[in-house]
Formats: structure tokens, C-alpha cells, sequence
């Protein structure tokens, strides 16, 4: 996972894609540190940034 060309970490991977719950993700965005949410199901794939009870995006600092 600590690959330096990939912007994106994956810190949470549960669920499966093929079936009707689908896959989750977290992923964090090494520069930024926001947090986002992906849910792949099928062929639909949505992603959204996390927020916190305020509004503001979830930050988590990722160390390389």
C-alpha cells in the first residue's frame, strides 16, 4: 500500500462487488489527507467525500 505513485491509500475494504451489498472503501487522498467513501456495486461505482458532524471533510495525515 505504500506505493509513492499512487495518490490514494486504501484504509478500509469490506464487502464484495458482485454481491447485492457491494464493496466499500475508504480511501485517503495522500496529499490532502480528506477521506472518501466508495461504494461499487455492480456496475455503479459512487464516491463522496467523508464529513464530519460540522460538514468539514474527515482529514487523516498519512505517513509515507
Amino acid at each position: 500500500m505504500k506505493n509513492k505513485d499512487n495518490r490514494f491509500v486504501i484504509v478500509l475494504k469490506e464487502g464484495n462487488s458482485l454481491k447485492d451489498e457491494g464493496l466499500r472503501q475508504i480511501l485517503v487522498d495522500k496529499e490532502t489527507g480528506v477521506n472518501y467513501l466508495a461504494l461499487k456495486s455492480g456496475y455503479g461505482l459512487g464516491i463522496t467525500p467523508m464529513l464530519d458532524k460540522d460538514g468539514k471533510p474527515i482529514v487523516t495525515e498519512i505517513e509515507d
